[in-house]
């Protein structure tokens, strides 16, 4: 399994292209899982409903499950997002975080506007359609998913 964050602004498009992304991606014969980072603030479940109330009770973990979904909350305290990405996700090629900046991950810039990251960064590279002023060697990728999955065959996958 390899792991590569897409880092970006808010607002730079980083959902975006993540979902245009992961079909090429999927096209091409590789399982592919996601991971989002969130402020602490955000409800996962949805306040008012069956599960946020077994949770509140105290479960353990909680498992909404339907024919079709599934999703499995629980709270935490501190635990490495490392920790939950090789329990659940150790069966896939690849898995794309979006955010985790501060993570030791590497990381893919998705660029429009502002200051880049790449520079305070480290990064594999900057996907832009602009011409951002970037440290030198890192290279910038045209936001076309198709290109930007062939740099993570090259540089990542060892495809």
């Amino acid at each position: 399994m390899k792991i590569v964050a897409f880092i970006g602004h808010k607002g730079a498009g980083k959902t975006a292209f993540l979902r245009a992304l992961i079909p090429v991606l999927i096209a091409r014969g590789y399982r592919v899982g996601t991971a989002k980072h969130v402020s602490p603030e955000v409800e996962p479940d949805v306040p008012g409903k069956d599960t946020y109330f077994h949770r509140k009770a105290g479960a353990t973990r909680v498992l909404l499950y339907s024919e079709r979904h599934a999703a499995l909350f629980w709270d935490h305290v501190g635990v490495p997002v490392e920790e939950y990405i090789e329990e659940y996700f150790s069966d896939l090629d690849l898995v794309l975080l979006e955010g985790f900046k501060d993570s030791k991950f590497p990381k893919i810039e998705i660029h429009r506007s502002g200051e880049p990251l790449a520079g305070r960064i480290p990064v594999l590279a900057v996907v832009t359609d602009r011409s951002p002023r970037l440290p030198d060697g890192v290279p910038v990728l045209p936001r076309d998913p198709e290109l930007v999955a062939d740099f993570l065959e090259a540089e990542l996958l060892g495809a």
